[in-house]
């Protein structure tokens, strides 16, 4: 092992630099990156598979004769995009697509990744079966078999019925055209796919977490097989080697933590520290040895210097009061459903936000592309996790939201953006939980689960209302004036009254059984305002305006008045763009600001007091 003392006296590979560039080259996964790859996204063979019939006819197999359209992947076959823009059910879709197989030595392995297929995938390679995935949100990989070389067929088949109440689904309509506050639905591929030669053992994820007050920085990885060696760690910032540690390798998972010697001057912490306003990165080159020291893998990551706690009513990001100014985001495009419309959106959407004064960003009923987060951990944005929601209270709903939640959780984990993880809002998929313990027990119980596998983040386990073990209090109050907004929150005299009964809801803001008394409070959705002069056939939102003035003036009452609420720890507006039949957007679908966006952030970082 390299001694931390040693920081700063050799320059080292800009790991940071280096991945940036992979990424920017198009690399799908900026959390663990790789050079040698090949993208899959573009056209693809395609085929409806109504009456469920491709299983057994076949269809998996090369010489299969019905794929009669081509889809642009990663696009859902409902998207413009995609040129299909097929509308109505078609619960199952089949996708082909011959591979030319990089050139590889007989102990590497081709893997094929998915980032996302909704719901439930099933993957063949030249009829062969490499295996299945349920869940719509998170991403998995298969290993071609060790004799593939040449060329290749992929087959995948994709399945999502609108009527599976049980599934995490999120906003998408079950109904075949969407309505309220529903949209249309996506349906299969939305997310990268590609392929990419590893060797035979190989690094599989890389977590860090880096707290300046602990002075180390505690990781860890997970291989695809054991093997005897070691693993190695050096870390950068600035282009200078600020660490670098070896372990010994024990099993398939191995954990160690490596102190930092530029944390040991805690006048220097803020110079290292991550935050929307200074989001500094630590790169990090991760390599795998063999028992005689000979590099078998090595891949490159970053991490994030930063905390999150709460303490005496208030929010804490690296141990300092910091009010947090959301804005939901829905992650819906016009012409591309949940895909992204390009790459360069998800920067594009990231920058967005922020030149409108918001600090972060509650991603709501969705799991945002990895690329998303890496643009919010470079340019500095908050970001709160909530898993998308079933429709549905059952031991099949609960197994699928699990599941999916804690591989969203192993995906996410190190990426320093994220400080709140959301598992259930407003009650979605636990109706009754006021009056069913078993429902308040897996909310309770899916907070703590959370917390068991991620420590360092907060937990606001049912957003909205009906708070059982949360660590914030979060609420949603669409008012159409600020003075009610402030006889609700203005301090807290009026916070208690509001938690004890003067919220003007039929359902209760904390269950009995909890105690939220004291906790940080989040005016987590508020707003809502449409423009509906130019959307009359839309459902206008909670309240709305007839023209961009009026909006203006609006908008101005409503962030005035959390400017008079003493002691908020945050708020979320409602919502950053109009999205399908919701006309409630700061920006039009297409992300063009309504009013200036200069304007938009006068108000929202509190500029012009009331």
């Amino acid at each position: 092992m390299t001694s931390p003392s040693r920081v700063g006296e050799e320059a080292a590979t800009d790991f940071l630099a280096a991945l940036h560039a992979e990424v920017e080259a198009g690399y799908p996964r900026p959390r663990l990156v790789r050079d040698r790859w090949v993208d899959l996204s573009g056209a693809w063979e395609f085929a409806f598979d109504d009456e469920d019939l491709g299983r057994d006819a076949g269809w998996h197999r090369p010489s299969a004769d019905v794929y009669g359209e081509t889809i642009s992947v990663p696009y859902p076959f409902e998207s413009d995009r995609s040129g299909i823009g097929a509308e109505g059910f078609h619960p199952v879709v089949w996708y082909r697509r011959a591979v030319a197989l990089p050139t590889h030595r007989s102990d590497e392995r081709v893997v094929v990744h998915f980032g996302a297929v909704d719901y439930a995938a099933t993957v063949w390679v030249d009829g062969q079966l490499l295996g299945e995935h349920f869940g719509g949100h998170t991403p998995f990989s298969f290993v071609l078999p060790a004799d593939s070389t040449g060329d290749a067929s992929i087959v995948v088949r994709a399945e999502d019925r609108p009527d599976a109440v049980e599934l995490p689904r999120g906003k998408q309509d079950w109904r075949r055209d969407p309505h309220s506050v529903w949209y249309g639905r996506t349906t299969g591929i939305w997310q990268p796919v590609w392929i990419e030669v590893v060797p035979s053992a190989h690094l599989l994820a890389a977590d860090f977490v880096c707290d300046a007050a602990q002075g180390r920085v505690d990781w860890s990885v997970r291989l695809s097989r054991q093997i005897e060696g070691s693993v190695r760690l050096r870390l950068s910032a600035d282009g200078v080697l600020v660490g670098e540690q070896s372990q010994r390798l024990v099993g398939t998972e191995t954990r160690a933590a490596i102190p930092l010697a530029v944390l040991e001057n805690a006048w220097e912490w803020e110079n290292l520290e991550w935050s929307p306003e200074h989001p500094r990165l630590i790169g990090a080159e991760i390599t795998l040895l063999d028992a005689a020291g000979a590099v078998v893998d090595s891949a490159l990551s970053y991490l994030g210097v930063r905390s999150v706690a709460v303490a005496d009513g208030q929010f804490l990001l690296n141990r300092s009061p910091y009010v947090m100014r959301l804005v939901l985001a829905q992650g819906y495009w016009p012409d591309t459903r949940l895909a992204s419309p390009t790459r360069e959106a998800l920067r594009e959407e990231v920058e967005l936000i922020k030149s409108l004064g918001f600090n972060g960003a509650r991603i709501h009923q969705k799991l945002e592309d990895p690329l998303f987060l890496y643009w919010c951990d470079r340019l500095g944005l908050l970001v709160w996790e909530e898993m998308p929601s079933a429709g549905a209270f059952s031991a099949s709903a609960i197994h699928r939201l699990v599941q999916e939640w804690i591989e969203a959780l192993a995906r996410d984990r190190s990426h320093p953006c994220i400080v709140v993880w959301v598992p259930f809002n407003e009650s979605w998929g636990v109706p009754a939980m006021a009056s069913r313990p078993e429902q308040a027990a897996l909310v309770g119980g899916l907070a703590d689960l959370t917390r068991a596998f991620d420590p360092t983040r907060l937990v606001v386990s049912n957003d909205g209302w009906e708070h059982v073990n949360s660590d914030l209090l979060t609420i949603h109050d669409y008012s159409p004036d600020g003075d009610s907004l402030v006889r609700r929150y203005g301090d807290a005299a009026a916070r208690r009254a509001t938690l004890e009964g003067a919220w003007p809801s039929v359902r209760a803001l904390v269950l009995a059984s909890a105690d939220a008394h004291g906790l940080p409070v989040v005016l987590s959705e508020f707003g809502g305002v449409a423009l509906s002069a130019t959307a009359d056939d839309a459902w206008h939102g909670y309240s709305d305006v007839g023209d961009p003035k009026d909006l203006l003036e609006r908008l101005g009452d409503l962030f005035g008045a959390l400017e008079r609420c003493e002691g908020l720890a945050g708020f979320c507006y409602t919502q950053l763009s109009d999205t399908e039949q919701e006309s409630n957007g700061l920006t039009w679908p297409d992300r063009k600001p309504k009013l200036a966006p200069e304007d938009i952030a006068t108000l929202v970082e509190g500029r012009r007091r009331p």
